[in-house]
């Protein structure tokens, strides 16, 4: 038995009845030269093979009484492989949109609290005789770095699979009776003065680090004077409005992109800059052309949040769960030029990482932990009934960068062609972009609310377009050097 952390627990309490807590990933298969045909059966084989090696895949949640404490993963006595592994066709030859349209079905519908807190689909009757694999597990088990440690649980570095360890019988653990959690739970509530202490004396020794720097101004910093704003500060004071800033409904759009790594590694030499700031760059220039087709473009840049990982790297393999930090940083999408955008993203997560840095990885799990979920389930409740998320909502949208395996990875013996992540939206943040490194490419999900961004594969496109476009801002700064 395990016991969730606040910060596992808080996704539990994010759920309403338009806000979903799971996170998703659609794998594109090639199950041509695979040993064995791919069907649900063999799916189902193999998941049973590997699930041992990940003992939440067959744990239920376990609440305290009255909400007084985390709630805890305990074995479910009926666990049904066959309910969780599951299987569709598309009309030969399925298109992508046609896969996106399921995939954005399948997401929407909220996970089975009562069981195992994870689904799998197989879809076949893609064009190219290729498959995919669509997986969904609740984000109280895991988050984005756990995700990738997941995935390479499930799949193999060969088609032939690989050596496991022999399957052992399995016999669930008894779950504690309400006595006994009851017991626990009262342990926890009097160590909370502790905490208190604890807490308070770590807030009071980043306070000074975290107040100076939010009205910094990056275009002072760069000498920028080029007619795109002589003032660009790194978080606006306050949130721009934009049309995914607003409450959502329970139904998602999806859409998918990849793009070749190895020329974003070209932009970002060529600027002197990271990865993740080309990405950062692109999604700018992506909403800046998206909101001014519905000109819906603010005259303030958005504000981003980004995850960062936290997870410690000597952690043992195997252990999920969430360890994550936050940063906002602000996406200039109301600077017209490129190269410009570019410098500006770079400048603004600087100052947003050594914002994020000065936090100790431990205080977010404190805080979290310390309220009992009973009153954190309350506070959400009102939180969402009062629409605070949608009316100041602290950021735009989130932006996540996972990593990916840079080997090729097989599935059932089907080789992954690409890996396509599909995050949470909530109320005041109806839009969501996270991608995966693998086989030398970025592959991009996107996730909105349906009603909100009912062109989410439009938004996609311009991604690849803004691409193209930072390349030649990087061949022209070269022909200039």
């Amino acid at each position: 038995m395990q016991q969730l952390t606040g910060l596992d627990a808080s996704f539990l309490a994010l759920e309403t009845a338009n806000t979903t807590g799971h996170v998703g990933g659609l794998a594109v298969l090639d199950p041509r030269d695979a040993p064995k045909p791919l069907t649900l059966a063999r799916l189902t084989d193999v998941l049973a093979e590997r699930i041992p090696l990940v003992p939440v895949l067959r744990r239920k949640l376990l609440n305290v009484p009255f909400g007084l404490d985390q709630p805890y993963w305990t074995d479910d006595p009926y666990f049904d492989i066959e309910y969780h592994v599951r299987e569709l066709a598309l009309p030969r030859p399925g298109s992508d949109a046609q896969l996106t349209e399921q995939v954005s079905r399948l997401h929407a519908r909220p996970l089975d609290r009562t069981r195992p807190l994870w689904e799998i689909y197989l879809i076949t009757g893609l064009a190219h005789r290729r498959a995919a694999v669509y997986t969904k597990i609740h984000h109280a088990a895991i988050d984005g770095a756990s995700g990738a440690e997941l995935l390479t649980v499930l799949l193999d570095l060969t088609p032939a699979g690989r050596e496991l360890p022999p399957v052992r019988p399995w016999h669930p653990e008894r779950p504690p009776s309400w006595p006994e959690l009851a017991v626990k739970a009262a342990f926890r509530l009097a160590w909370r003065p502790v905490q208190t202490v604890r807490i308070t004396n770590e807030l009071v020794k980043i306070l000074p680090t975290l107040t100076p720097v939010m009205s910094t101004v990056v275009g002072g910093m760069l000498g920028l004077n080029r007619g795109d704003g002589e003032v660009i500060a790194t978080v606006p004071v306050r949130t721009p409005a934009t049309p995914f800033n607003k409450p959502i409904t329970p139904h998602r759009r999806f859409a998918f992109r990849s793009v070749d790594l190895a020329t974003v590694k070209m932009v970002k030499n060529a600027f002197g800059v990271s990865v993740n700031d080309v990405v950062m760059a692109m999604c700018a220039g992506a909403l800046r052309r998206w909101l001014a087709d519905r000109e819906a473009l603010p005259s303030q840049s958005l504000i981003a949040m980004i995850p960062v990982s936290v997870r410690d790297p000597r952690a043992p393999s195997g252990a999920l769960g969430n360890k994550v930090s936050a940063m906002l940083a602000a996406l200039p999408t109301n600077v017209t030029e490129p190269g410009l955008r570019l410098e500006i993203v770079h400048q603004a997560t600087k100052i947003a990482k050594a914002q994020q840095a000065a936090i100790p990885q431990g205080l977010v799990d404190q805080i979290s932990d310390f309220a009992p979920p009973a009153l954190v389930a309350r506070a959400a409740r009102v939180v969402f009934a009062t629409g605070v998320l949608h009316r100041l909502p602290p950021f735009n949208l989130t932006i996540s960068n996972v990593p990916g395996p840079n080997v090729p990875a097989y599935l059932c013996g089907a080789k992954m062609i690409a890996h396509y992540p599909i995050s949470v939206v909530t109320d005041g943040q109806g839009l969501n972009i996270t991608l995966v490194g693998y086989l030398g490419q970025l592959h991009f999900g996107l996730v909105a609310c349906r009603e909100l961004v009912p062109d989410i594969d439009v938004l996609a496109g311009y991604l690849v377009d803004e691409l193209a476009l930072l390349v030649e801002a990087a061949e022209k700064r070269a022909t200039e050097a």
